[in-house]
């Protein structure tokens, strides 16, 4: 493995929501499972399985935290938050999606490529984007409980 270090799930990154913080340990482990999976090697087959099984868990996971921007409000209490959240899953699916468009011509994207886009997207999302929506989701759950 070069030059990429596992991520480490911590309490940095935890957003206090339960479905997504399970939900993004998950997509942790995928990344590092892709991290331990590939090789200087780098093949076609691998890349499409990985990239095939992360986008499918992205997509559950977009539409689990999308579902709850809807039930807390968020879409209508925050609209260019929840703009700019959901803009950030639909840029990560576009992305994945070209990169397996890529493979079925014989691009190949680097172990280092792919794994960079990977580890700062989640990273980046999570401690940016996420983190507010659980602070909006934590401050609904405790206004409604009072």
């Amino acid at each position: 493995m070069i030059g990429h270090e596992l991520i480490i799930w911590n309490d940095d990154l935890v957003t206090g929501i339960i479905e997504m913080d399970e939900q993004h340990r998950i997509l942790i482990n995928s990344i590092n499972e892709a991290n331990t999976r590939l090789t200087s090697n780098v093949n076609a087959e691998i890349l499409d399985q990985i990239t095939q099984d992360l986008l499918s868990y992205a997509l559950y996971h977009f539409e689990t935290e999308e579902a709850l921007m809807q039930i807390h409000h968020y879409t209508d209490k925050q609209q260019e938050d929840a703009n700019t959240h959901i803009q950030q899953h639909r840029e990560f699916s576009s992305t994945v999606l070209s990169i397996r468009e890529g493979l079925k011509v014989g691009h190949l994207i680097s172990r280092e490529e792919l794994l960079t886009f990977l580890n700062n997207w989640m990273i980046d999302h999570i401690l940016s984007t996420d983190k507010q929506l659980g602070a909006f989701i934590l401050a609904k759950r405790a206004e409604l409980a009072s």
